[in-house]
């Protein structure tokens, strides 16, 4: 049986909320964080959570997840990227990244993507709407690790991905790219919620 971990990328500036952290933002009664890391959870496979620091107020809201410092975090994503997978254990098949600012992504389309791994062989697999746009989570085999701890700047693993055969996985409605990373963003997202 293949070993899937999960990397939830946490250790970004939230540089366009303001004075606000979007992680730490309230959805249904709990921070932002803290229901991304428990629906990861969920899933029973081990899951590892990037933060800025192990002082960060952040620390306080991620569950049971393996924390990860990545000290040079304002380099962008990619930094989370290269520490979260230089730090997965040794028989780890595939790793499946998540950004935390996704607030719909529920338990079950972590474990549907999880299901369409087979084996070292198998191509990356990336989440998509429902209507086929691709967006997060995306799983990549053992064979991209390489790769991946050589990314830099802030455009995550984009590179990886294009060096890669990428299967597509449906995921309901629009969960795969509901990313809120504005004021803006959160108050329409709260007022569609609201109807």
């Amino acid at each position: 049986m293949s070993t899937i971990a999960i990397l939830l990328l946490a250790a970004g500036s939230s540089s366009r909320m303001g004075d606000r952290d979007k992680l730490m933002e309230e959805v249904d009664g709990e921070k932002l964080l803290t229901l991304i890391c428990r629906r990861a959870a969920l899933t029973g496979l081990p899951c590892l959570v990037t933060v800025p620091s192990l002082s960060h107020p952040r620390v306080s809201a991620t569950g049971t997840a393996r924390l990860i410092e990545v000290p040079d975090a304002a380099e962008g994503m990619a930094a989370s990227i290269r520490t979260g997978v230089a730090a997965l254990p040794a028989d780890t098949d595939a790793v499946m990244i998540l950004p935390c600012d996704m607030p719909e992504l529920e338990a079950q389309d972590l474990s549907h993507l999880a299901a369409h791994f087979h084996d070292a062989d198998s191509p990356v697999l990336r989440a998509t709407s429902e209507n086929g746009t691709p967006g997060h989570p995306v799983l990549f085999p053992r064979r991209c690790f390489a790769a991946l701890r050589q990314i830099t700047g802030d455009q995550g693993a984009r590179a990886v991905l294009k060096s890669q055969d990428v299967q597509l996985i449906a995921l309901p409605s629009q969960r795969a790219v509901t990313d809120l990373d504005t004021p803006e963003a959160w108050a329409q997202w709260r007022a569609t919620r609201a109807v």
